[in-house]
């Protein structure tokens, strides 16, 4: 038969290349328990030959299940979100939904503009990176009860369920590693963004007064790490370490650093966030906080997957916890380790079973 456009191919063409009826193509298709195997053959002929693809929209409204769960992220480039949304796409494969992503870029307008148009996409269900931060969308979600998952951060009012840790926690164990540490004169280099913010808080609020602290547009990345330490040297000269929102933005620190001559720790410690898959192979190597990206992601698809089912969610809100890393940056020069390999340091949480 003659080819038409792909996007106007329909599963009467199908039928017709096959020779069978408009039904029967149907079963094979959809419920091939009802028709031979022979004739599954000849209709799935029919489908590679026309370049036939399913409207899955159109199965999922008379079925309303689309088969779809839909990822909300601040942006891909953001390394540690990565194992996240990969153990995500795996672990909702295996239960038969695939993943579809929409990125925010940081800003809570784009971020309702993306919600919506997945939303009109009829997805089973919606996992976001963050806490959604539009009142409609929070509240439209809620109205329109899809099972949403917010992820990497944690809050007493979800939207209905939660995996995370806490971003003021975070800064806290930070600035008590720094005082431990016997450092005075420190400083921060951060993102603008919101979770970032609540990790520059709790650094303050435990360091008991305010720092120097350079702000960069998030995501960030080494070019912004190299422009914030030069930022926080024309504030505090005589630095002695600086926290970073990032191991991005601990990269570029470090390679200003040492473009400026100066040794790292010895002259300036360093600490990270995210264990980014580079930072344990820098020279050298960036302490930082862990996060269990992938078992935020199984979680994260456990939740949706068991809601979608019409499941009963015993604990909505789950703590994974977070732990601080202790890396050749922030280690006792006299002591440095000789390896990239991390010794752990204790946080001031311990990661919760899920």
């Amino acid at each position: 038969m003659p080819r038409t456009a792909r996007n106007t191919i329909t599963l009467h063409d199908v039928a017709r290349e096959a020779g069978v009826s408009l039904i029967t193509a149907s079963r094979a298709l959809g419920n091939p328990s009802l028709v031979s195997a022979a004739t599954i053959a000849r209709v799935q002929r029919a489908v590679e030959a026309t370049g036939y693809i399913p409207n899955l929209l159109a199965g999922g409204l008379k079925s309303r299940r689309s088969l779809m769960v839909a990822g909300i992220v601040p942006a891909l480039s953001v390394a540690q979100f990565l194992p996240t949304v990969e153990t995500l796409t795996e672990a909702l494969a295996e239960a038969g939904y695939q993943l579809i992503l929409g990125q925010t870029g940081y800003d809570p307008q784009r971020e309702e503009a993306v919600l919506n148009a997945l939303i009109g996409r009829q997805p089973d269900g919606i996992v976001v990176v963050g806490l959604v931060q539009s009142p409609p969308a929070r509240e439209r979600l809620q109205r329109l009860r899809i099972p949403v998952v917010e992820t990497w951060d944690l809050s007493d009012r979800p939207v209905d369920m939660a995996v995370g840790f806490s971003h003021l926690k975070v800064g806290g164990a930070v600035a008590g590693y720094f005082l431990g540490k016997g450092w005075k004169r420190v400083g921060i280099a951060s993102g603008d963004d919101r979770r970032a913010m609540l990790r520059r808080e709790g650094f303050v609020a435990t360091i008991g007064r305010d720092v120097p602290t350079a702000i960069v547009p998030a995501p960030s990345n080494l070019e912004r790490g190299r422009r914030a330490l030069a930022d926080l040297l024309l504030q505090e000269p005589a630095l002695e370490a600086v926290c970073c929102s990032s191991d991005q933005l601990g990269h570029g620190v470090l390679v200003e650093a040492r473009a400026r001559g100066l040794r790292v720790p010895d002259d300036l410690a360093i600490f990270g966030f995210g264990d980014a898959d580079f930072a344990a192979h820098t020279v050298p190597s960036i302490s930082t906080v862990h996060v269990d990206g992938p078992g935020i992601g199984q979680i994260a698809a456990r939740l949706v997957i068991a809601r979608c089912r019409g499941q009963t969610i015993d604990r909505p809100v789950v703590d994974v916890g977070f732990r601080l890393i202790e890396r050749e940056s922030t280690a006792t020069p006299t002591a440095a380790p000789t390896s990239t390999a991390p010794s752990t340091v204790a946080s001031s949480v311990t990661p919760a079973s899920a």
